[in-house]
């Protein structure tokens, strides 16, 4: 516990040093960030090497690990982007003097010190950096054993980035990739003041039942898009070879196809090759399986219960065949992560009943469920994508990061 008691520590003492720097200054120093991310770029490829080359090719993780040169710069970009966002901090949200005299304001401050514990993917390393320096938090980032080295050394670019402008370096900390030491985390009352998990499944249930910290949970996905009867098939079976096969190993691509009885064999007829071509291995129900063993579809298995509701993060996919809107309802009600959920349709009345009725941080009409994302979404980063409802829902972003205070100024009023 003494290799993390200190960084605690030092976190809490970090919070004066990131409060005491301007907006100006926070913008500045993110876009110094970017600039050294870019000049860096070959030494953090350099160093992913080194964390990818343990990781089999098979396993599906190793694409959230790899950061390539257009990643990179997709990195860089979306710092900019954090950097020109505005302040979320010191924002009046309500003011009032009362009949005594005294002035009473509301306004929005820092969470305070805020830590993430995450899995494969380097980028969360400085979208979460950025976003907490840029709303004047101090964050403490556990990435996980498989990404060690590319943290360790991006870490290590925001630290000298940090110093360069004055401020304490420990605004921004890399703990223990160790297990051991997550209990400690999740349990460092007085010096954390939010955690957030973002990953798998067991990651979150696991911070769920152990933290006496605070806890926003994010990342878990298992995303449903329903092809409604009159659905333009053709347009249908792209939407979701493009939510399935773009990037498998995210958390808002597509789990389950869940498709209406009266189009099932028209839309599996072209859907079926699609996916064939990437490989995608179908996990079918009673009904849709007697159709794609037809189809000769190479790799096949009949659907177990355990098949829906799971988050796959690969190329498969489960097939659930529904006799119209109330069972696709009921369906994605029993087995959805309340992540992302789509409705393909031409019928207004159905698309409407469907992203009212649906609950989940985010619906989509006719559109892959894999736009749900911060900066798709024009929020510069993300913390992550939070299922939960108290606090933040959806992209998890820089506006949420902030908490409030109420000032209550007076002239030697008492009670």
């Amino acid at each position: 516990m003494e290799t993390i008691q200190q960084q605690l520590i030092n976190a809490k003492k970090a919070q004066a040093s990131i409060s005491s720097l301007s907006d100006k200054g926070k913008q500045d120093l993110i876009n110094s960030l970017a600039v050294l991310i870019k000049d860096q770029s070959a030494q953090i490829i350099s160093e992913n090497l080194k964390d990818l080359e343990k990781m089999p090719d098979t396993d599906p993780k190793k694409d959230r690990l790899l950061l390539n040169e257009n990643r990179i710069a997709d990195l860089v970009s979306s710092l900019k982007d954090v950097a020109a966002l505005s302040d979320p901090t010191n924002i009046i949200l309500s003011e009032n003097t009362l009949d005594n005299g005294l002035f009473i304001q509301k306004k929005t401050v820092p969470l305070g010190v805020v830590g993430v514990i995450y899995e494969s993917r380097p980028n969360v390393t400085i979208d979460v950096a950025a976003l907490c320096i840029r709303s004047g938090n101090v964050c403490l980032l556990r990435g996980g054993q498989d990404a060690y080295h590319t943290n360790l050394y991006i870490v290590s670019l925001i630290q000298c980035v940090l110093e360069t402008y004055g401020l304490d370096k420990n605004v921004v900390q890399q703990l223990p990739a160790d297990r051991k030491y997550i209990l400690d985390i999740l349990q460092a009352e007085g010096y954390i003041d939010v955690i957030i998990p973002r990953g798998s499944n067991q990651l979150i249930e696991y911070v769920r039942k152990n933290a006496l910290v605070p806890v926003i949970e994010t990342g878990a996905g298992v995303c449903h898009t329903y092809i409604e009867g009159t659905a333009k098939l053709e347009e249908a079976a792209k939407i979701v070879v493009n939510a399935k096969v773009s990037r498998p190993s995210v958390c808002n691509a597509l789990d389950t196809v869940v498709v209406d009885h009266v189009i099932v064999r028209p839309f599996l007829n072209i859907l079926a090759p699609l996916l064939a071509e990437y490989n995608v291995e179908i996990f079918a129900d009673e009904i849709s399986f007697p159709i794609l063993q037809g189809l000769n579809y190479p790799q096949l298995n009949e659907a177990k219960s355990e098949d829906f509701g799971r988050e796959f993060l690969d190329f498969k996919c489960s097939v659930k065949v529904v006799e119209g809107i109330d069972e696709a309802l009921s369906h994605i009600s029993d087995f959805s992560s309340k992540h992302s959920e789509a409705i393909l349709t031409e019928d207004h009345s159905k698309a409407e009943r469907f992203l009212n009725q649906v609950d989940a941080a985010v619906v989509y009409l006719n559109a892959s469920t894999r736009f749900t994302d911060g900066q798709v979404f024009g929020l510069g980063a993300e913390i992550g994508i939070s299922t939960q409802k108290l606090h933040a829902r959806g992209p998890f972003a820089l506006e949420k990061l902030v908490t409030e205070k109420w000032v209550v100024r007076g002239k030697g009023q008492v009670r």
